[in-house]
């Protein structure tokens, strides 16, 4: 991961950071991203809660609609990954109530 993090990457980071609201969140990705970009990013997270939930390959690829593929690199993310998508999961599980089901 150091390969993709520069100046202008934790810049943007540090940006997003300091967001204080899911509505300047949208505004910010919504800008940023196309909707296809966004909606790529939202199915991941999407996949992420599943896989973390216990759900196997074909029941995430029935939910969710996307390649094996897809569901392979965000597999191998939560297991061999930096830690993000389990900070995020536990931040989700936290803001909507389900902090002992994921």
């Amino acid at each position: 991961m150091d390969k993709i993090r520069n100046q202008s990457v934790e810049n943007l980071m540090q940006v997003i950071a300091k967001m204080s609201s899911a509505d300047d969140c949208f505004d910010f990705f919504s800008d940023l991203c196309t909707i296809k970009e966004l909606q790529d990013m939202a199915q991941r997270f999407e996949m992420a809660l599943l896989l973390k939930g216990g759900a196997n390959y074909q029941s995430v690829v029935s939910a969710v609609g996307t390649s094996s593929a897809t569901i392979s690199r965000v597999n191998r993310c939560l297991m061999y990954g930096n830690g993000g998508y389990e900070k995020a999961i536990k931040l989700f599980n936290e803001v909507s109530g389900d902090e002992d089901k994921r």
